[in-house]
């Protein structure tokens, strides 16, 4: 018997969550706090606030019966811009912030139309990023093409909340079923309809016909459009056209059609959409309200952005001069204060040891002046205790004292130390409605420290030893109002050991959405290093242009003139010491102008905390704008506490951990744990010789063609196309640094290699197609270890019926495989067999799954089922309609073709 650890890891990865910091509860049936963001760049419309009013309170009701009396929206907070005007009804948030929000009001990048769709890219179950509507689709009707803004809501909270996908596949509309007809990709199949091609134009005129079968595959041509009737009885299902008056429900373990080819079925193992919302955390202990027929009316709160308030809030304890941590915070502090904060932020500053001052209430971050007024005041001794709480409340009273709330405000709190009263001051923390971000500076810093941050949904960092762990930390705390063309971003970020004596040269490439405000930044361990720094133009700046910080902080820093020329840009550096020393360098920049969006990378990983052996996934999503950026290197580096590091590249392949392909999120399992503790997270983002491109947002909201009544069909507008050139636009070659943050892993055995208790990882994009009377498979090679390493040997199994490879794999019948030698894992595999001695004739289906295997006997995951028809083509070009038995029409003329189908 083949001992597997499939179950284990697959009940591990259920408990996924995917790190997104939403206020979002549900209390007695009620769902509280979430938040509905407009952008900056959203002009000011008062029917924009009142139609999200409007959908919110249809989409209570909607969301009540769709999950049977369990659940409806009780309160609402609606974030408004800063570039609207003030009103007196609009309130202060606390820790509200458009990059934390739920909902997001923006427009799209590119106007490529305004499909309603939910950021998801965890697991199945895990909850989503946010759900992104446009102006447009808020403030016009959009009735005949997505159905009431309500239900699209409910249809796109089930993603956000609980992890379900879409029932149908816009790349697999039509699929061959186990009755042999061809289907629509639906959920459930007693929605009817009828299969066109709509908006035909030839010379000026337009049509709708019939679909054709492709005489290759026997599916229907590659503009055939599955038409809904407009009357229907089907109550299921919302995660496919929830636009439908009939739809109220989510298709059931008795409505589920596990046979569709679509993302549900594909990431949740064909469990049904109700199976799995039934199986979250808001339902597990959950009543429904039986004794009401309609839910208490939705409340709504308008939040109106603040200006930006920072307060600094420094350990200069007697442990900070350990290391020269005191040297590395100044560093990364005057950093900070000069680089990455945005202009026009109110900032002060306080330092504490066993005691907290005030060194700076706040000020307005104008000029060079300004700022130099708060780094003239960093610590340059340290010695004493360690008072976090009173830190905090030195923090607390700075803000205050300049006649600024703590709500909505944020402190940035870095220390080494314990405080072990430090959980005396947890309530006041929450009263303040202030967002801490924590910064722990080496293996001794408080282990409750993350709790400051988690409460407040503020970000959670490491630095071990060098440099540039604090300025990656410090880089990454950026506006959160939504305006990207304000934040910093980090081009570069590097330690160099240089011999004594010796040179050495590296790049950066600076491309055309940054330039602006752009610094490059050298600092050293013992001796000032001699420096040169060449634009792609030619041009020279050389020590002497650096400006030294007056701190005696061993750093320099150049800012750019003007705008910094596009392209590749050269450094050389000399340590002039005789000995080796650090040198560390750093890039930043912002957007080019305010109507440029720059490429931005975030990083993060998909849990603050995990019990060994549960496997975490590491994320890094490059954009521009609500655009993937796809076609790039993307390297993930993690190191624990003893300053042990482990890098490794991330995929935007569709396989092991990362859930669709050409997404622009980059994924990978992360399991080379040694030891306890923190580890900290950063990804580098680069691409090189213009291989980069933008693609469009996928797992959009589905845009109804129209419907058929009494026998005509009634078209709705064509959706908007986008050119190609723009679609799949190049971009220049870039480079991108972002920090994710930190995590916390306990109980990792010592020593041992603790990455084999995990199975190979499960093959997800198997796919099958007759050549001749042979079949040939092709898939994504996992590892020996999920995504890494290379697998022992493959098992397959196939059958002309769907439910044996479904619900007893081990059963099925074997397919000789002695000569397929496993790949390393992210290749290419490929492979042909013929299926004997079962008889093909015209028609005949088989399906085919597969198992990685690891010796002693390790297997992975059932793969998902490929499916494989035998077809020959007809002799004339036939018109069935939906469910039309293909070998009852079948001619043979051309010989065998292809059936191409993944479940």
């Amino acid at each position: 018997m083949v001992f597997s650890l499939k179950v284990i890891l697959f009940l591990s990865l259920l408990l996924l969550p995917v790190l997104k910091s939403s206020q979002v509860t549900l209390n007695n049936n009620g769902y509280d706090g979430i938040v509905i963001a407009i952008n900056p760049s959203v002009p000011e419309d008062e029917k924009l606030i009142q139609n999200i009013k409007e959908m919110v309170i249809e989409a209570s009701a909607y969301l009540f019966h769709a999950t049977k009396r369990r659940a409806y929206f009780r309160n609402i907070s609606i974030l408004i811009p800063m570039t609207w005007k003030s009103k007196s009804e609009y309130l202060i948030p606390k820790q509200e912030s458009y990059d934390q929000a739920d909902v997001l009001v923006a427009d799209p990048n590119l106007k490529y139309g305004d499909d309603p769709y939910t950021l998801q890219y965890g697991q199945c179950g895990d909850k989503g990023q946010y759900i992104h509507f446009t102006p447009n689709f808020l403030l016009t009707n959009n009735l005949p093409t997505y159905g009431p803004r309500g239900r699209v809501f409910v249809h796109e909270w089930a993603h956000l909340r609980w992890g379900v996908f879409d029932e149908y596949n816009v790349d697999h509309p039509f699929y061959i079923s186990r009755r042999n007809t061809i289907e629509a990709t639906r959920c459930s199949t007693h929605i009817t309809g009828v299969n066109m091609v709509l908006h035909e134009c030839k010379g000026g005129s337009c049509i709708e016909r019939p679909c054709r079968r492709n005489p290759k595959t026997g599916l229907y041509e590659a503009k055939c459009t599955f038409i809904p009737n407009r009357s229907q009885t089907a109550k299921e299902s919302i995660m496919f056209m929830q636009n439908l008056d009939s739809v109220t429900e989510f298709c059931t373990e008795k409505t589920h059609n596990k046979e569709a080819p679509n993302l549900q079925n594909k990431m949740c193992n064909h469990r049904s959409t109700w199976d799995v919302i039934m199986s979250s955390e808001d339902f597990q202990h959950l009543s429904p309200m039986t004794e009401i027929n309609s839910p208490p009316r939705p409340t709504f709160s308008l939040l109106k952005s603040k200006q930006r308030v920072v307060c600094l809030v420094l350990d200069k304890s007697g442990s900070m001069y350990r290391e020269d941590r005191l040297f590395r915070m100044n560093q990364a502090a005057e950093l900070y204060l000069i680089q990455i904060i945005e202009k026009g932020s109110l900032v002060g500053m306080v330092t504490f040891d066993s005691f907290a001052k005030i060194q700076n209430n706040l000020t307005k971050i104008i000029d060079e002046n300004t700022y130099q007024k708060i780094t003239a005041n960093l610590p340059q001794e340290a010695n004493g205790g360690t008072s976090i709480c009173g830190g905090l409340k030195a923090g607390f009273q700075a803000i205050s004292q300049s006649n600024q709330s703590t709500s909505g405000s944020e402190i940035i709190l870095l220390t080494d130390g314990e405080d072990n009263q430090m959980s005396l001051c947890f309530e006041e923390v929450k009263q303040s409605g202030a967002i801490i971000h924590t910064i722990a500076l080496g293996p001794s810093a408080d282990k409750e420290l993350e709790t400051l941050s988690n409460m407040t949904r503020g970000h959670r960092f490491y630095a071990h030893k060098d440099i540039n762990g604090l300025i990656d930390a410090f880089s990454r705390i950026s506006s959160r109002s939504g305006n990207i063309s304000q934040q910093a971003l980090q081009l570069e970020s590097k330690t160099l050991n240089i011999p004594g004596k010796k040179w050495i040269n590296g790049t950066v490439p600076v491309d055309s959405t940054v330039g602006n405000d752009t610094f490059f930044v050298v600092t050293w361990t013992i001796q000032k290093p001699e420096i040169i720094l060449q634009d792609p133009k030619g041009k020279k700046y050389t020590t002497s242009d650096f400006q030294e910080d007056k701190l005696n902080i061993r750093s320099v820093r150049l800012r750019i003139p003007g705008i910094a020329e596009t392209g590749t840009w050269t450094y050389s550096l000399r340590n002039n010491h005789t000995k080796s020393q650090l040198l560390t360098v750093t890039m930043t920049t912002r957007a080019r102008s305010p109507t440029t969006l720059p490429v931005i990378a975030t990083a993060h990983i998909s849990q603050n905390t995990a019990h060994y052996p549960s496997p975490m996934i590491v994320y890094a999503r490059v954009s521009q704008g609500f655009l993937p950026v796809l076609g790039i290197n993307v390297t993930a580096i993690i190191e624990n506490e003893d300053g042990h590091q482990v890098t490794f590249e991330l995929w935007d392949n569709g396989a092991g951990a990362d859930t669709v392909k050409n997404d622009g999120i980059y994924s990978r399992y992360f399991t080379d744990y040694h030891g306890n503790g923190r580890y900290s997270l950063k990804v580098h983002a680069q691409a090189r010789k213009n291989t980069a491109r933008l693609s469009q947002q996928q797992n959009k909201a589905l845009y109804i063609p129209g419907y058929a009544e009494n026998g005509k069909i009634i078209p709705n507008p064509p959706k908007p196309e986008v050119k190609e050139d723009v679609a799949e636009a190049q971009i220049d070659d870039f480079s991108r640094l972002a920090s994710g943050g930190s995590f916390t892993i306990s109980v990792v055995p010592p020593n041992g290699n603790h990455s084999q208790v995990f199975p190979p990882g499960k093959i997800v994009d198997l796919d099958a197609k007759f050549q001749g009377d042979r079949i040939q498979l092709s898939w994504t090679a996992p590892g020996k270890v999920l995504d890494k390493g290379r697998a022992d040997s493959y098992m397959i199994r196939i059958s002309k019926h769907v439910l044996d490879l479904q619900e007893n794999f081990d059963k099925a019948a074997l397919i000789n495989t002695s000569g397929l030698i496993p790949k390393e894992a992210g290749s290419v595999e490929n492979f042909e067999f013929k299926p004997e001695p079962s008889k093909i004739e015209n028609g005949t289906t088989f399906y085919i799954a597969i198992q990685a295997i690891r010796e002693p006997n390790v297997t992975s995951e059932v793969s998902n089922i490929a499916q494989a028809t035998n077809f020959i083509p007809p002799q004339e070009p036939s018109i069935p309609d939906l469910g039309t038995n293909i070998s009852a029409i079948s001619l043979a003329i051309f010989g065998l073709a292809v059936i191409v189908s993944i479940f």
